[in-house]
């Protein structure tokens, strides 16, 4: 080979891997774009659709308040491990509910019960990351960590007993009535909390129980319960 064809073909790798470099940087940036407008919006809509919930339970303070707002809306959830504030819970897991921001009430294959019920498997799900994170640190909640589901009138208080770290997306198990390969072997009142795992990707499951530990009554003043005055 002849050293002008030698110094071409040098170019031309050299040409190619920065143009890979490149395309690489400007995917990088899209992508972080991306995870950060999405987080954005779903803010927006998630505080939105809160105080729109809150002014209902205004509203109806001396009536029996719906189970639930036309658009799905039941309630808050709390748990202080993962350091953050209310999570706005909803019914529904699919993109059109978990895209906003807030924690799904799984619908399928096992209807999530309701946090009132006399028994059942509240089973909730949220995003890791883009689109609001809800549950971007649900790996920091472990065993006698509170969980705290606020309502209109009630603060259901559950204490973690459980977590999977990983587990397939098609073990569907571990939101049943009485979970899968949780601490559980009878019905109850149970709390499951699940979201994707690695972080920035959705290749498993993590998976957090918890049992209800107690029922508090919402006071004129909405006090929480200790669990969430903490640090205050």
């Amino acid at each position: 080979m002849s050293p002008v064809a030698s110094n071409r073909i040098r170019a031309a790798a050299g040409a190619v891997g920065e143009l890979m470099i490149t395309l690489g940087v400007v995917f990088a940036l899209f992508a972080a774009y991306s995870l950060w407008w999405t987080d954005v919006v779903a803010a927006r809509q998630a505080s939105a659709a809160a105080g729109h919930l809150r002014q209902s339970w205004s509203a109806t303070a001396h009536a029996a308040p719906p189970a639930a707002l036309a658009d799905g809306a039941v309630g808050f959830l709390h748990v202080p491990a993962m350091g953050r504030g209310q999570v706005l819970v909803r019914r529904g897991t699919g993109p059109a509910v978990l895209d906003e921001g807030v924690a799904g009430l799984y619908e399928q294959p096992y209807p999530s019960a309701m946090p009132w019920d006399a028994e059942g498997n509240v089973t909730l799900a949220a995003h890791r990351d883009g689109h609001g994170a809800a549950f971007h640190d649900l790996d920091r909640v472990g065993p006698g960590s509170a969980v705290v589901v606020e309502t209109a009138d009630r603060w259901y208080v559950y204490r973690v007993d459980g977590v999977l770290p990983e587990t397939s997306p098609e073990n569907v198990g571990v939101i049943a009535p009485v979970p899968a390969d949780s601490p559980y072997d009878r019905p109850g009142r149970y709390i499951t909390l699940t979201t994707c795992t690695p972080v920035y990707t959705s290749l498993y499951r993590l998976v957090v129980w918890g049992s209800l530990a107690r029922i508090e009554t919402v006071d004129a003043r909405r006090t929480p319960p200790v669990e969430l005055r903490v640090g205050r």
